[in-house]
């Protein structure tokens, strides 16, 4: 039992020195270059030095008032109260609260040396009177508003017993440097937050720099290479003598498709150069048709089932519904060209389900002898385009599936939340 009494004991002995020693003083603010020598602190400096005059001042005062009264008390003592009232002026800097603690002991203590010989107390030492009034605009400065206010308390509590002065002075002579001391505190937290602030507007001009830069790089990489094959695929039909009309088809949609894919990367491209909205029309559900259109000139056969009540999506919700789409039939028709592909969609009162279904029986990666789940090793999820599906679904709130099934099909299957009435909400 004395055991179990001695450890609570010490737990809340080290939790009490924890909050006393770390708990109720805010680290300090680094100074400024023109504060600082070197590694001298100048204001450092300032209080060493006034301390030490603070303590000349009080010795002398106290040795004079001694004389006067037949000197009750001892030099030793006299020097040891003047230095242990000013002296606490030192540590203020790096421990406010000790400081103040120590400086209010020494006062006190004064209070009781210097009563046997003057009724006015402590109020005749000025010097360490502005010892404890610098320490007591430190704990404003650095401490916990609640400790600010126990200090002010006990301040004024102490002025008016001990100090024999009237309550309003006591007021006063409190409130003067916990005034100033929350001042400055205010001032600083006020720069601080917008240093925080230009420091953030400093990564956003840093970010959209980026930006500008990946714009430029894909504009010089890709931009450049699907205008290439645009003028190629418009000049070769004239490569060859009488081109048969399938071959001349076939460049046109070819053609179409490098100038459609150019004019979306521009858009983007123009994304990434400006941080403004984009106000170029964003493709959606209802541009769908074209879209299996482009894909059926591809060589694969679509078919489409929409369930439900189609109504307005939005807008993030319908793009990502297209583009999860698009994805889906690209691959479609890279790893399995010629196949068959179900796009089902239904609007559901919460959600939007997405189930875009390939087979491989006409494609290159079912060929003779090949397992099933090999034919899709390519689609496995380690794809950039797979990966660009599920974090169109999950910067939603959804989810999506992707991967090969037990008919030797490969599916993807997404689940895109509507939100409250199919608005968009910001």
């Amino acid at each position: 039992m004395s055991s179990d009494l001695r450890s609570r004991t010490t737990t809340v002995r080290s939790r009490v020195t924890a909050t006393i020693t770390a708990g109720v003083t805010e680290p300090p603010t680094p100074r400024s270059p023109r504060l600082r020598r070197g590694r001298l602190d100048l204001v450092f400096a300032a209080d060493v030095l006034t301390a030490i005059i603070c303590a000349a001042i009080t010795w002398g005062i106290l040795v004079t008032q001694n004389t006067q009264h037949h000197s009750p008390h001892s030099p030793g003592l006299l020097f040891l109260l003047g230095l242990l009232t000013c002296a606490p002026l030192v540590l203020r800097t790096a421990y406010p609260l000790t400081a103040w603690s120590a400086s209010f002991l020494a006062l006190l203590w004064a209070s009781v040396v210097v009563q046997t010989y003057s009724a006015s107390g402590v109020q005749n030492l000025p010097a360490a009177v502005v010892v404890y009034v610098l320490c007591l605009y430190a704990v404003a400065v650095r401490c916990k508003p609640w400790v600010v206010i126990v200090a002010t308390v006990v301040t004024v509590i102490a002025a008016v017993t001990v100090g024999d002065q009237l309550t309003a002075t006591a007021v006063v002579v409190a409130a003067l440097p916990v005034a100033v001391g929350v001042i400055v505190r205010i001032r600083r937290g006020n720069r601080e937050e917008l240093e925080v602030a230009e420091r953030r507007h400093e990564g956003e001009r840093a970010l959209l720099e980026e930006r500008q830069r990946i714009a430029r790089e894909l504009h010089d990489v890709v931009a450049h290479h699907m205008s290439v094959i645009a003028i190629q695929a418009e000049a070769g039909p004239y490569k060859a003598a009488n081109p048969p009309p399938e071959l001349v088809e076939s460049f046109g949609e070819i053609r179409a498709s490098a100038l459609s894919g150019l004019n979306e990367l521009r858009r983007v491209l123009g994304v990434l150069r400006n941080d403004q909205p984009d106000t170029v029309p964003q493709p959606g559900l209802e541009d769908l048709p074209g879209l299996f259109d482009s894909a059926r000139a591809g060589g694969v056969t679509i078919t489409t089932e929409v369930t439900g009540t189609p109504r307005p999506l939005p807008d993030g919700v319908n793009l990502s519904a297209y583009r999860i789409v698009q994805e889906a039939l690209s691959n479609a028709m890279r790893h399995a060209p010629g196949s068959a592909v179900q796009v089902k969609l239904f609007y559901g009162e919460a959600a939007l389900v997405l189930e875009i279904r390939n087979d491989g029986v006409n494609g290159t990666l079912a060929g003779p002898g090949a397992p099933g789940q090999e034919r899709w090793a390519g689609l496995g999820g380690g794809g950039h385009g797979i990966i660009g599906m599920r974090e169109r679904a999950a910067m939603l709130g959804g989810h999506l599936q992707a991967g090969p099934t037990a008919n030797d099909e490969f599916l993807v299957t997404a689940a895109l939340p509507l939100g409250d009435g199919g608005e968009e909400t910001e």
